[in-house]
């Protein structure tokens, strides 16, 4: 190509792509970035692997989402009605969806206004000059003896995806921040047998989470204490507690143990993007990473706090800077 070439004579000869925007993930972030996209006439091409919402669909009660209240003062719509709605709208303003797992993202050159090429485990391949990574984050496990062998016999990382299976069951729960205050919470609406451990002497939740997994009367709470080992033949039977300030290890029978841990980002393999020391994705305010043209949205990048409310704004934000690129790029800024 002709270095003299005008960036918004590139855009024009490049291989035709199949969007103007691919947002790769279609949870609040990936969701809220393919309206805004769609609303700013991008032609939007959202890919994710599973059903949209990605882990919000497992909220219960969206409780503390702005506006997520009725008139008289009850709480409305679970996490699934509410990315089913966000799914319908970002639809309903043009944006296509298709289902596939981005493996790699990688860049045709260096420089502005080159097609990012996008591959899926399939083989397939789509192409875009500008991209939104929204892929959330994963649940992390322990990496326990047991958890492994027992993961789907009575080992889980979703309440309300497994919780029913152990109705008046005794369930170990792990975790003391605000995803395992609320699930404990739906799972004590199964069982009067729920124990929660944290490690550490308070829970890292909110102060509101916090207090109310306190007063829970079916919900026995543990400080200091870790999951040690989870036991069983064909299915989850007990599992070993550690008392971390004493050194002192003690069986509980149990016939579940929910996980609930924190995460891990899940970002596609991408070379030269910047990630912090835990693999979060790096970028600055207006959701650009540090490759030109690449964003990123929502619990996959580096932030402080990771809510479904942030998300939605980060994924807004990241189409608003993807469409800026994009007419820089043309030429039409």
């Amino acid at each position: 190509m002709d270095v003299k070439t005008t960036e918004g004579e590139r855009y024009k000869i490049m291989t035709k792509p199949d969007a103007d925007l691919i947002i790769v993930g279609a949870g609040p972030a990936g969701l809220s970035s393919a309206q805004y996209g769609a609303r700013s006439n991008l032609n939007v091409l959202v890919l994710e692997q599973l059903a949209p919402g990605g882990q919000v669909n497992n909220i219960d009660v969206l409780e503390n989402y702005p506006g997520n209240f009725s008139a008289a003062g009850a709480l409305v719509r679970s996490g699934y009605e509410f990315a089913q709605d966000m799914y319908k709208q970002a639809e309903a303003f043009g944006a296509r969806f298709e289902s596939g797992s981005v493996t790699g993202i990688r860049r045709e050159a260096a420089g502005e206004g080159c097609l990012f090429i996008l591959t899926l485990s399939s083989g397939q391949i789509r192409r875009s000059p500008a991209v939104v990574i929204a892929t959330g984050a994963r649940r992390r496990k322990l990496g326990i003896n047991g958890e492994e062998r027992f993961n789907g016999k009575g080992v889980s990382y979703c309440a309300t995806c497994d919780g029913p299976f152990f109705k008046n069951k005794k369930i170990i729960a792990v975790g003391g921040g605000d995803a395992a205050c609320d699930e404990a919470q739906y799972l004590s609406r199964l069982s009067s047998q729920i124990i929660l451990i944290h490690r550490r002497d308070r829970f890292r939740a909110q102060k509101a989470l916090a207090e109310r997994i306190l007063k829970n009367p079916h919900i026995e709470v543990r400080f200091n204490t870790r999951l040690f080992e989870i036991k069983g033949d064909k299915k989850v039977n007990s599992v070993i507690l550690e008392n971390i300030p004493l050194a002192e290890r003690t069986e509980e029978e149990a016939d579940a143990v929910f996980i609930f841990a924190g995460a891990e980002p899940r970002a596609p393999e991408t070379d030269g993007l910047d990630t912090d020391a835990e693999g979060y994705i790096c970028t600055d305010q207006s959701m650009a990473s540090s490759i030109p043209g690449l964003f990123a949205a929502g619990d996959v990048r580096t932030t402080p706090f990771r809510q479904v409310a942030t998300a939605v704004a980060d994924g807004a934000i990241a189409a608003h800077s993807a469409a800026e690129y994009l007419d820089r790029i043309k030429g039409e800024v």
